[in-house]
């Protein structure tokens, strides 16, 4: 890094500067922005909207900008991120209800201004969110309010909503899930039941999820195609994360590649997708469908990274990681909630007893005739002595002075039928508190099946799963490029002149092949098919790779001067990077290199005194087939001076090693 002056020491004052402010940046961007909490499943800025929502809550509609504008109270970063995220968190048709045109998520068309559209929490928001008493509470960024360190959500928010976030040096996209799939995999979890989870996507479409490894690996998902008629396909559902503009553009830029027949393409998408692609004479309507899965984005390979916030550091969990910290987390909460509740039971009860005893007792009587404050405050005190054991707990001063402003007129209308008609409901209550604490468990399942009965009629699967093979392009692709190689000028490709005077080599191909080439000193690559690339002029071996093909390589090792034959076949590669036949010697070289099972050899060997035979037959069939990093086996304690075609004493020398293809 260069500045006027010189270039930026290290360890200066400006060097650290740059590597604070960035450390303190990224781990912004990754706590605050980009990464959700695994807790409620939530970023920052969707909890602050949610709060907000929350805070507002009358039942009534309010208009987003009324909203963006509150919740910009809690959130730094402007109008525009929160209206971008609450439209995006209204049309997942979970947590807020809405009201106004919110856009279009199979079009892409963007929401009407904020002043225009309204919206509220919907009521399984308000079942499963929100409550003061779980709910710690912090600072806003200015330190004039208060917002939510994380909301008590008693759902698995994170895999029911998905999020996609990228922040600095990683990344995360998870993908949604089915409401009441989600429920009942949790009620597994706390029964100890195993469980299988999948996506489903709010665009529908066609899901294989072989690839998916708990909320990991890879999924393939297909758009829904209706063959109407021999000439028109009909797109109805989407793949996840695709608009029809995005759909249409990959058609027709396949179509201009050549790899599909287009007549028309039309979008009549509504309230649902309704993209019409139309085919001209003698098209195949099946071959059609093929072509558009494999060339088009009608499939799409989804990569998830399940990466969220636990405890304030990034981690990369699965999905049953993720259910079983929300289950504990659910019997946490719930803990909580049901003690708050039994204490706050007990504390009325406490209160109804004493102004059972103060009434029905006539307590009250027994102060008319004192005017000493002080004085009132202990005869009530010594009054209630003899009904201690009837109370929740020791009587305060302060539940003295809530019995003195009991008024008079409430006295007269004292029910006393009423009254302990409460108490017990008050007392039953409690019981039914502690009875759920000790049945923790039980009454989270009642819990989670309650929210599947009243909810879960809304929220059906959308996505079909299917096991298909992902169409590849490569499949149906044509060999209809003609690759040379032109050994004297050492290049290679497919917009080279095949002139028989001119070309070494030729083979036909398409462009989703890879070119396997094998040079004399012993190293190899694969290429993609080139319009035209220098090779050189050492090349050995060339073809298409093959994962199939054995190779049959004798070479004489450097360090011992000694032969060694090994059969292999090409193991998984990275394109243009290269590797090694054997280990790298200046005196190691190549003796023979054949391809298949058919076929001995003679090797000569140097001459001995001690033995007659300067000679062995090499019959590689015999030999096993094993890794190209193995060693090979030794052919004999002499040295190989060369390699015969053929096993008959006339065969001739094989004076240049086997030719290129």
């Amino acid at each position: 890094m260069q500045r006027e002056g010189g270039p930026i020491e290290a360890g200066g004052k400006l060097h650290r500067l740059f590597e604070e402010n960035f450390i303190d940046y990224s781990s912004y961007v990754i706590r605050e922005r980009a990464i959700p909490d695994v807790d409620d499943g939530l970023k920052p800025v969707q909890r602050r909207i949610l709060q907000t929502l929350a805070n507002m809550d009358d039942g009534r509609y309010h208009k987003v900008a009324n909203v963006v504008g509150e919740t910009m109270k809690l959130h730094p970063h402007g109008d525009a991120s929160i209206f971008a995220a609450l439209v995006n968190l209204a049309n997942k048709e979970l947590l807020i209800d809405r009201q106004g045109n919110f856009g279009n998520v199979f079009t892409g068309d963007q929401a009407s201004a904020a002043r225009y559209i309204e919206c509220r929490l919907t009521p399984l928001a308000r079942a499963t969110l929100f409550n003061p008493d779980l709910t710690t509470f912090t600072e806003s960024y200015d330190g004039r309010a208060k917002e939510p360190v994380s909301l008590p959500a008693k759902i698995p928010l994170l895999l029911l909503l998905g999020a996609e976030g990228i922040a600095v040096g990683m990344a995360t996209r998870i993908l949604p899930h089915n409401f009441v799939e989600l429920l009942q995999a949790q009620i597994a979890i706390l029964r100890g039941e195993p469980f299988n989870l999948l996506p489903d996507f709010p665009q529908g479409g066609i899901l294989d999820a072989g690839g998916y490894e708990q909320g990991n690996g890879r999924v393939l998902c297909r758009a829904r195609l209706d063959k109407v008629d021999e000439h028109t396909i009909v797109v109805r559902e989407l793949p996840y994360g695709l608009t029809t503009q995005a759909l249409i553009d990959s058609v027709e830029k396949a179509a201009r590649a050549g790899k599909l027949k287009l007549q028309s393409i039309n979008d009549y998408t509504a309230e649902t997708v309704e993209v019409e692609i139309k085919l001209p004479r003698g098209a195949d309507a099946e071959e059609a469908v093929q072509a558009l899965y494999a060339f088009t984005d009608c499939e799409l390979a989804i990569v998830p990274n399940l990466m969220v916030i636990r405890q304030q550091m990034p981690v990369c969990m699965g999905v049953d990681e993720v259910l079983q910290h929300n289950s504990d987390k659910l019997l946490r909460d719930l803990k909580k909630e049901l003690t708050i509740e039994r204490d706050r039971l007990q504390e009325r009860l406490h209160g109804r007893l004493l102004e059972q005893i103060f009434i029905e007792e006539r307590l009250y009587k027994g102060i008319e005739e004192i005017t000493s404050q002080k004085l009132i405050l202990s005869t009530i005190q010594q009054s209630l002595a003899p009904f201690l054991e009837r109370l929740v707990r020791q009587v305060t001063k302060e539940d003295i002075e809530r019995l003195l402003e009991i008024r008079i007129r409430r006295i007269s209308r004292y029910d006393i039928n009423r009254q302990r008609k409460e108490i017990d409901e008050i007392r039953a209550a409690i019981r039914l508190a502690e009875k759920r604490l000790q049945e923790l468990t039980a009454y989270a399942i009642s819990i989670l099946e309650g929210f599947v009965r009243e909810y879960g009629e809304h929220y059906p699967r959308r996505t079909e799963l299917a096991s298909f093979h992902g169409v590849a392009a490569r499949d149906l692709a044509t060999a209809d490029l003609t690759l040379c190689y032109h050994r004297e000028s050492g290049f290679l490709g497919h917009q080279l002149k095949c002139e028989e005077e001119t070309a070494t080599f030729s083979l036909q191909c398409s462009e989703f092949d890879r070119v396997l080439l094998i040079f004399r000193d012993g190293s190899y690559r694969v290429i993609h098919v080139p319009d035209k690339v220098f090779i050189g002029h050492e090349v050995l071996w060339l073809g298409l790779v093959d994962d199939n093909l054995v190779f049959n390589l004798i070479y004489r090792d450097g360090t011992d001067g000694l032969s060694y034959l090994k059969r292999f076949r090409m193991p998984k590669f990275i394109v243009n990077r290269e590797y090694r036949l054997y280990t790298a010697h200046p005196r190691s070289t190549i003796q023979l290199l054949t391809t298949g099972e058919e076929g001995e050899f003679k090797a000569q060997l140097a001459p001995s005194a001690r033995s007659r035979h300067n000679s062995l037959v090499i019959r590689p069939a015999e030999y096993l087939v094993k890794g190209v990093a193995a060693h090979g086996r030794r052919l004999s304690g002499r040295p190989v001076r060369r390699i015969i075609s053929g096993a008959a004493p006339s065969a001739p020398a094989l004076r240049s090693l086997p030719g290129v293809g």
